[in-house]
């Protein structure tokens, strides 16, 4: 296929040949992939300035994304490609290959430098969602740290840099200019531009921070030279994207054993000493509760799933059949959804297959599937499956508004000629609301749930002082 770029593509790709470093922070579906590996071939081959590529990306992604590009268009078509997948002996063969792009799965970035150290032969760098390195204290981090004065190109792609706020972007633009811009320091890039907002006042711990005055307006100047963000919104017309939201009422059996465990976990932590680890434990068991079942030890430690209720799985299917033959991409959130969802569409007569790898996908979008089923940690990257469908089922909802937006973009994206329908299932008066409010209104992920669980222990506390 003969790439015919747009202006805004031109542009990027003209950022990326003009500046040895450079943060692409693209929204979704905007091409980030075609746009840095155009730039790679004329740096490569019409400038002679640089030799050999490393891409650092998810998995998924590593496998599928840049070796499907390349094939796609046909001025990509001479690069080769070696994928750093696999065994350790698989990936050192794919290392001993001649090839122009070397890929490998972030969680092997730790690897790669200890394999090379001070020898780092890559002089340009891509990595594939830049947020993915967000975390300071990150081993990733920390290795891609120690061999990044040896890398002459540096190119940083994402759609989402600050999923959780700002205070996730030192880490990244750190990888890319070295402290230039925002401090050497995490410590010093929070005392400059950020003030404590909640913390445990009796051990001290700070658990977030929120900006200080006009902080917000000096970090986008400082990074503006070497940073390009362009808003999908703005650069290409997508049919609309509208949410559907279907209340989930639980029967009184289910709704009392919801009740209970919500009154006796939340009030075992008390108000002053929940934390985001306590935090994260109690809605998950909430949000396992919502959707019918939970995990829990039986008498030798061992881990089973106990079964709650059906509401959801009836509600799912009743969506199902609304759609009238319509394919759904539908997410879960637990294994034990995983499990009851293709229980309960047994003998539906419906094709129904897990997301495992390129062979879904393209059935997917071959229309072969009518039900795909999909975790969005694990299909949030780099997939395109706007051609299979345009119905996207959130059975079981999360936390993160990075894995959020980023599956719904599976269907939102480019190629899509139909409006997309977003239907989540949300058990009225359930931790499920709590979770929609936080999406809607992007707050900081950790902030918001600490704050839905004080809220829902205050109410509990004022319902027992009635009761009195």
């Amino acid at each position: 296929m003969k790439f015919v770029p747009h202006n805004y593509q031109k542009y990027a790709i003209e950022k990326i040949i003009e500046l040895p470093i450079c943060g692409l922070f693209l929204d979704m579906g905007l091409g980030k992939t075609v746009i840095t590996l155009t730039a790679i071939e004329d740096l490569m081959y019409n400038r002679l300035e640089v030799d050999k590529v490393l891409v650092i990306a998810p998995l998924r992604v590593a496998k599928m994304t840049w070796g499907s590009e390349i094939e796609k268009w046909d001025h990509l078509k001479h690069l080769t490609i070696s994928k750093v997948l696999g065994t350790e002996r698989q990936r050192l063969a794919a290392l001993k290959k001649e090839a122009d792009i070397y890929i490998i799965n972030r969680e092997n970035t730790e690897w790669l430098v200890s394999l090379y150290g001070r020898a780092w032969p890559f002089d340009m760098v891509v990595i594939d969602e830049l947020s993915s390195f967000k975390s300071s204290k990150a081993r990733r981090f920390r290795a891609l740290r120690k061999v990044r004065p040896l890398i002459k190109r540096i190119v940083g792609l994402t759609g989402t840099p600050t999923p959780n706020g700002l205070i996730d972007l030192w880490p990244q633009m750190y990888l890319l200019d070295r402290g230039e811009r925002l401090g050497k320091t995490i410590t010093g890039y929070r005392q400059k531009y950020f003030i404590p907002n909640q913390r445990n006042w009796q051990t001290g711990v700070v658990y977030n921070y929120k900006l200080k005055e006009g902080a917000e307006k000096d970090i986008y100047e400082k990074i503006s030279d070497i940073c390009v963000s362009m808003k999908a919104e703005d650069y290409i017309e997508l049919p609309d994207c509208v949410d559907v939201d279907y209340p989930v009422k639980l029967d009184p059996k289910a709704q009392k054993a919801y009740d209970k465990m919500e009154r006796d976990m939340l009030l075992q932590v008390d108000e002053d000493t929940i934390d985001a680890g306590s935090a994260a434990v109690l809605t998950g068991k909430l949000l396992q509760l919502c959707n019918g079942a939970v995990y829990c030890n039986d008498e030798a430690g061992n881990r089973k799933v106990v079964e709650v209720h059906d509401c959801k799985i009836e509600a799912f299917l009743e969506l199902v059949e609304q759609l009238h033959g319509k394919p759904a991409l539908v997410f879960y959130n637990f294994q034990h959804d995983l499990e009851r969802i293709i229980k309960a569409l047994n003998g539906s007569g419906l094709r129904v297959a897990q997301l495992t790898g390129p062979a879904e996908q393209q059935a997917w979008n071959n229309h072969e599937i009518d039900i795909l089923l999909a975790h969005p940690a694990s299909c949030a990257y780099g997939l395109n499956l706007q051609e299979g469908g345009n119905h996207v089922i959130w059975f079981g909802l999360n936390w993160s508004l990075e894995l959020y937006q980023q599956a719904i973009a599976r269907l939102h994206r480019q190629g899509q000629t139909e409006k997309v329908f977003n239907h989540r299932l949300v058990v009225v008066s359930g931790v499920d609301e709590d979770v929609i409010n936080a999406l809607a209104d992007k707050e900081k992920t950790q902030e918001t749930l600490m704050n839905a669980l004080k809220a829902r222990i205050e109410g509990i506390k004022s319902k027992e002082a009635k009761a009195v």
